[in-house]
């Protein structure tokens, strides 16, 4: 009996560490071992031009747009997308020269998710004599970028005033998400909009910038236009994700102290909530920092990164959200000590990866760190050179589920370009 119990309990234990080892090897699968980092450039497609984002459907295709400088007046809005590793030949989208071009406040491309021929992209086209005076307009196509049917601008208010750094996202239900800056009530009858004005006293002429979204169709008709939030910064990104569970949206946020921090509102079923913290690091700052929050999910799990300056002491955080208590957990750092922010972050199943920009010396690097929820980290790469200037822009990441694209601006004072490039890690 004794001899067939320890038959027994040896057979047990093998089966146990033999299952053990499986499950320790698919966890190994889906480690990425950023030591491991080797970087592949990619022939641009980009001629003359910035203002660069990236986008993968949910068919794992990537996409990159981008605006091209036709000459000192025009601009285009360009797209192309990487076949066999390769950027297909550039399509144009639009053109105009009444377009409202920002080193911060680029436009962007989604593909809907259930039907990959149809594409949205939005621009800014100015409506009016001040500088600010512009309207978000969003062109749709239903044969893959081909053509382009007449575009529609997205907020209802018929304000001659700021709108932009909109951040656009697919729906199971074959509608857009959208969400953006909205300037509505800052507008003073007979003045032109200026940022972050003090005169900020609630809405009506003078008032503050507003969060605000909306969902669209392919036929460009509106739903569930909404204000999230009504008193925000003024020029900093925004930036969303939508799980199996809730859209969360995270922008920077304007107390009526100038306290300038990151703040999330979040939509579990058919309500939005009020805005959050994502953390009080109390940054006092009298104007806009430009220089927005980043999220990333993977399923129902959540990671943000953002830029802040609180104390004179420049940071770049990032903080994984805890579903139970629905709200973010304390921020972890990763910068090297002196950071200029413009960051980007891709999830996985039990770490992040955030893109920053760091200034060494008088110049500027593309750094790239890996961030585990326990606090442990990589060390720090670096991607590429890169510039402080405004020309430089902000680096854009994204994932598929074999490897990592980048984009970055390239500027030598006379001719800007696009530098594309990606890691493959399977």
């Amino acid at each position: 009996m004794k001899n067939l119990f320890f038959l027994f309990s040896t057979i047990l234990i093998t089966v146990l560490l033999h299952f053990g080892c499986q499950q320790d090897s698919s966890n190994s699968k889906r480690f990425i071992n950023l030591n491991n980092f080797t970087l592949n450039e990619l022939t641009s497609p980009v001629n003359s031009g910035g203002e660069p984002n990236l986008f993968v459907s949910s068919q794992g295709e990537i996409y990159l747009s981008w605006v091209e400088y036709i000459n000192d007046t025009t601009d285009a809005l360009m797209f192309s997308k990487i076949v066999n590793d390769t950027w297909t030949t550039p399509k144009e989208i639009a053109r105009g020269s009444d377009w409202f071009v920002n080193w911060a406040d680029f436009p962007s491309l989604v593909v809907y998710k259930n039907n990959k021929q149809h594409i949205a992209a939005h621009w800014l086209q100015k409506r009016a004599s001040g500088t600010y005076d512009y309207d978000i307009h969003i062109a749709q196509s239903k044969d893959e970028g081909k053509t382009w049917g007449k575009s529609f601008i997205i907020h209802s208010d018929g304000v001659a005033a700021e709108h932009g750094f909109v951040t656009m996202l697919p729906k199971d239900d074959d509608k857009i998400f959208a969400t953006w800056l909205d300037g509505r009530f800052t507008k003073i009858e007979g003045e032109e909009t200026t940022h972050d004005s003090h005169n900020d006293h609630g809405h009506g002429g003078g008032g503050a910038m507003t969060l605000r979204t909306a969902t669209f169709n392919i036929e460009g008709k509106l739903y569930n236009e909404k204000e999230l939030d009504h008193r925000i910064c003024d020029c900093c990104q925004t930036t969303a994700v939508i799980t199996p569970k809730k859209t969360l949206v995270a922008y920077r946020d304007r107390s009526v102290d100038e306290i300038r921090d990151i703040s999330f509102v979040q939509k579990n079923k058919k309500s939005w909530s009020s805005p959050s913290l994502v953390h009080p690091d109390n940054w006092k700052i009298a104007g806009c920092p430009v220089n927005g929050p980043a999220l990333a999910n993977n399923k129902n799990d959540i990671a943000i990164a953002w830029f802040t300056a609180a104390e004179e002491n420049p940071k770049v955080n990032i903080s994984f959200y805890n579903n139970e208590i629905t709200s973010f957990e304390k921020p972890i750092r990763i910068d090297e000590g002196n950071p200029l922010g413009r960051v980007g972050i891709e999830l996985f199943d039990n770490f992040a990866i955030v893109s920053w920009l760091e200034q060494v010396g008088g110049n500027a690097e593309i750094k790239l760190a890996q961030v585990f929820p326990n606090k442990k980290r990589s060390k720090t790469i670096t991607l590429s050179k890169s510039s402080t200037s405004r020309r430089s822009g902000f680096p854009q990441i994204e994932k598929t589920e074999d490897k990592l694209i980048f984009a970055w601006t390239v500027s030598d004072g006379r001719k800007s370009t696009v530098q594309t490039a990606f890691w493959k890690f399977k």
